[in-house]
Order: structure tokens, then C-alpha cells, then sequence
């Protein structure tokens, strides 16, 4: 385990903090003006090619279909705290993208169909006393690690390790009953199984890493490294690109990012409902669950599979979204499984 005195040197050579409680109205305004809400966005169901290395599993825990089951565990049923670590270099405008997602989750302002409108499926799923998932969820603190201080590679085990140097370096509360930690790698950072299996996962830390134990989540920005495989459909494989259907367009024009964010929402869905891998999930070995996300991948709208996404929107300027969020934000999330309809389900559903 990391010691505090060099956690403390580790500060001084430049791990950043910062507070979310700092509001970048700015920012914020601006984006407002140049992101107007659409009132007249077009339907239509594209097709594109089929998820790719679809038989490797891109999120991790992806196994054969069987039946979902509830096996005893806890759900996130209390208001829900996210702490953000920012690993490496994050420009603002795509932290503020990603922070608009998160916030999205608990705002009930924004337009049919919203963010909030979908974690509503995500909300159905309780505990065997009958609490359901909350419904409420916040941004309690964020940590930038400016320097890389595990490397610009990491393993699962050292993601572990970034979130003790976070939680170590006291910007954070070790947050047993509301908190998730949610760890984003920059674009110049890889991550083992990465593009090749995963785009991100979750699980929980170990003691001896951590000296805790703490829902996690990990998502990567592809942007850069393998956006064919995790910002899917804004990307598709070199080989699929001639005579056929090509990438949808980004709904906040930033590829990797845009495609992080409905990672984001799949794990932070499988982990409210699963956060120590002994709740809701298919199978029967919980090393190898199938998740409520696993079980909707690449579904975004009615009328999906075999090559469809499913009907979702287009605005005016030909950018693809299926939820609207705060600050007039538009955003393209996969469906989750409903433990009510026994079926995927999303607030865009035509029927």
C-alpha cells in the first residue's frame, strides 16, 4: 500500500487538486448559446455495421445470455456521491461535457427524453428490502492526477492505486454507504485488456491496494487509441469504411468523448445495481456476470439489432442523440435492461 509520506512528496511535484464545487460559468454560458435544443429533431434508424470484436466482450464481465437474477446484495439505494479522478491531461470543455452527463442523471428540467428519464429503468432495480436504486446523484468531489503518477499505462491492480493516492491525499472521504469512485483516463493513457476487451469496467477495491472496500468504475477515452472499438457507432472499423454504412456524427462533435460517456452510463448502471458483484446479474459465476448493460449493448432506440442501432434523433446539423441533459446538452446512451418489461427499455422507445 502507498505510504503517506510518499503520497505527500507525490503532491508536491504536481498532482493536481480541484473542487467540482468551482462553477466555470463561462464555459457554461457559452456552451449554451452554440448548443440551443433542437424543438424539431428527425427520427430515423440508421444502420451500421455490427459492434466489432463483438465476440471478445468489450465491457468486462460480458458472458453468455442467461437469465437475470437477484442474488442477495446490495444496490446503491442511498443518494448517490461520485468522486471523479481525472488521470492525466483533460482539457475543461471535456470535463464540462462529461460533468453535464453526470448531472444530468438528478436534473428533471431538461426535455423528454432526458438522462434523468433514463436512469428511471436503471431506478426500478431494489434490494431484498425493497429500496430502490436512488434516483439522486451528485458530484461530491473530483482529483486531478496532472503528473501520471502510476505511469501512463495501467494495469486493473493499479487502477486501484490511483484511487488510493486520491483517497490518501485527503481530497476525498473514504465514502463507505454513498460513494463510487469513477477513474477517466486521458486519451494518451492505456489501461490493460483496453480496446482489445474492455472500454471500461467495474469492481471493488481491495483492502490491501486501498485499505477499503469501494464500488469503482474505469472508463478510457479511445479517442485516440481504438474509437472503431469504444466510441462506437461515432466510429466504425477501417475495413467497414467503402460501400457501406458509415459513423453516425457525434451529438457534442468530440468522438472520444461523446462514445466515453454511454461507457460511463453503462457502468455506473451495472454498478448501482451490482456494486459488489453479488446483486443483479446473469450467470452464475459472478467473475463473469452479465450485467443490466451487457444485456442492452448497441441497442440505442426501438427497432434495434441486426446492424440497427435502433430509431434514435438527428438535429439541424446532422448530429445523432437519442437524450436530452442540462445546459441543453445532447447525448447518444444505450438502453438498459428493464427487470419490469423483461426487455431493453429507453425514454426515446416509439412504442
Amino acid at each position: 500500500m502507498l505510504q503517506n509520506t510518499l503520497l505527500i512528496l507525490s503532491l508536491l511535484i504536481g498532482i493536481g487538486v480541484c473542487s467540482c464545487r468551482v462553477e466555470v460559468k463561462r464555459n457554461e454560458e457559452a456552451h449554451m448559446q452554440t448548443q440551443a435544443l433542437n424543438t424539431n429533431p428527425t427520427h430515423f434508424n440508421p444502420q451500421v455495421p455490427p459492434l466489432p470484436l463483438t465476440s471478445s466482450k468489450r465491457f468486462e464481465g460480458s458472458s453468455e445470455f442467461v437469465k437475470l437474477k437477484y442474488h442477495m446484495g446490495p444496490v446503491l439505494s442511498s443518494p448517490i456521491n461520485i468522486y471523479l479522478i481525472w488521470y492525466g491531461k483533460w482539457p475543461q470543455s471535456q470535463k464540462l461535457l462529461i460533468k453535464d452527463f453526470l448531472l444530468s442523471i438528478s436534473t428533471r428540467s431538461a426535455p423528454s427524453p432526458s438522462v434523468a428519464d433514463w436512469w428511471t429503468t436503471v431506478s426500478l432495480y431494489t434490494d431484498q428490502t425493497g429500496a430502490n436504486i436512488s434516483r439522486s446523484v451528485s458530484i461530491a468531489g473530483e482529483y486531478a492526477d496532472l503528473r501520471y503518477s502510476h505511469g501512463t499505462h495501467l494495469t486493473r491492480l493499479s487502477v486501484q492505486e490511483v484511487i488510493a493516492t486520491a483517497v490518501q491525499a485527503k481530497p476525498f472521504p473514504v465514502d463507505h454507504r454513498n460513494g463510487i469512485y469513477l477513474i477517466l483516463t486521458a486519451e494518451d493513457v492505456t489501461v490493460e485488456d483496453f480496446c482489445r476487451a474492455v472500454c471500461g469496467f467495474h469492481y471493488f477495491t481491495f483492502p490491501s491496494k486501498v485499505g477499503y472496500t469501494l464500488p469503482y468504475a474505469w472508463v478510457g477515452n479511445s479517442g485516440k487509441q481504438c474509437p472503431e472499438v469504444c466510441a462506437y457507432p461515432f466510429a466504425v472499423p477501417g475495413y467497414m469504411g467503402g460501400g457501406g454504412p458509415g459513423h453516425l456524427t457525434p451529438p457534442n462533435d468530440n468522438v472520444g468523448v461523446d462514445g466515453m460517456l454511454s461507457v460511463i452510463g453503462h457502468e455506473l448502471a451495472e454498478l448501482s445495481s451490482n456494486p459488489l458483484v453479488n446483486a443483479w446479474y446473469a450467470g452464475e459465476d459472478p467473475t463473469a456476470p452479465t450485467e443490466i448493460g451487457d444485456l442492452c449493448e448497441g441497442l440505442y432506440g426501438s427497432g434495434g439489432g441486426g446492424g440497427y442501432i435502433g430509431s434514435v434523433m438527428k438535429d439541424g446539423q446532422g448530429r445523432t442523440f437519442n437524450l436530452n441533459g442540462r445546459n441543453g446538452r445532447k447525448f447518444l446512451v444505450q438502453w438498459i435492461w428493464s427487470p419490469v418489461l423483461k426487455a431493453c427499455a429507453g425514454p426515446n422507445a416509439l412504442d
